[in-house]
């Protein structure tokens, strides 16, 4: 496992689909790359050489991609945020976590075709919602509510009240 003082890495428990995993997010994140495998011996309890854990990086958070059985599955309780700097940004992300299986959901959430949940959130928001204007944060906040893939424009509109 990579050794992180003072930070955090990312576990992430699959059903034999780690290596994939570790691909497929490797082509969707930007500064992303592969680190270490490991591999089960003999006397554990998987298939001696096949993958066991494959460290990654993805838009520069460290990742584990643990191989441990079906016995846990990934929910909504638990998802990651990637902060977007524009619309074409949130496309990119939402088109490709959607694809090949993955679900699109409500407010920016998706859940990829592991079963992952992220949220597309545009680095705009948090401004829309904490606004010092009421109002158009609870407007804002109304249009967010309405949407799957969050759109910046539709919801500067909204704050705007146009």
């Amino acid at each position: 496992m990579m050794t992180n003082s003072g930070g955090f890495t990312v576990c992430l428990w699959f059903d034999g689909q780690a290596e994939q995993a570790v691909d497929y997010y490797l082509s969707v994140f930007r500064d992303s790359a592969r680190g270490r495998v490991t591999r089960w011996a003999e006397g554990g309890p998987g298939e001696p050489g096949s993958v066991l854990t494959a460290e990654f990086t993805a838009n520069g958070q460290r990742f584990v991609a643990l191989n441990g059985g079906p016995q846990f599955t990934f929910d909504e309780a638990i998802s990651f945020q990637i902060h977007c700097a524009d619309q074409a940004e949130v496309d990119h992300y939402w088109q490709r976590l959607t694809e090949d299986g993955g679900q699109e959901s409500q407010c920016g959430w998706v859940k990829d075709r592991f079963g992952v949940s992220w949220q597309v959130v545009p680095a705009v928001l948090p401004q829309l919602l904490t606004g010092d204007d009421p109002a158009a944060t609870a407007r804002a906040m109304r249009q967010l509510m309405g949407m799957g893939k969050l759109d910046i424009a539709e919801l500067q509109r909204a704050y705007r009240g146009e």
